[in-house]
């Protein structure tokens, strides 16, 4: 079955939540609030968020880790959308305002996937860091 390109968007969210093997509440709850309120997820059925969620983590555990479920996302997503799903991926691996070793792996591997100039991505990680930061 082919995904649809939000569920590849929350596929990537879920890698960036799972990447430090200890998906938190505060990712999830993020990824929900991401899902509800972005344009890109318009019509998206929210009760099926835990369902597309699970089908994530069974891609990653049972593809073979992380990097083949991020190649079937990636190829699901236009070019187009690109600096979005990196976008997504940065907000959920930043969300606790530490980023381990492996969440910036990870965001490297994406990075290395995504058709998205360096520059951007750098773009998007200040943004990231500026919005997330606590007074």
């Amino acid at each position: 079955m082919a995904l649809s390109t939000q569920d590849a968007l929350i596929y990537l969210m879920i890698a960036a939540a799972f990447s430090d093997v200890d998906m938190t509440e505060q990712e999830l709850n993020r990824i929900d609030a991401l899902v509800g309120r972005l344009p890109v997820f318009e019509g998206f059925d929210r009760q099926s968020l835990a369902e597309v969620a699970n089908r994530g983590i069974d891609e990653i555990n049972t593809r073979g880790g992380i990097e083949p479920m991020l190649d079937l996302a990636i190829a699901a997503l236009p070019v187009r959308l690109h600096d979005t799903a990196y976008a997504l991926a940065v907000e959920i691996a930043a969300v606790d305002l530490s980023l381990e070793q492996e969440e910036l792996r990870l965001l490297e591997m994406i990075r290395d996937r995504l058709t998205v100039d360096r520059l951007v991505t750098a773009a998007i990680e200040a943004a990231a860091r500026a919005r997330l930061r606590r007074a």
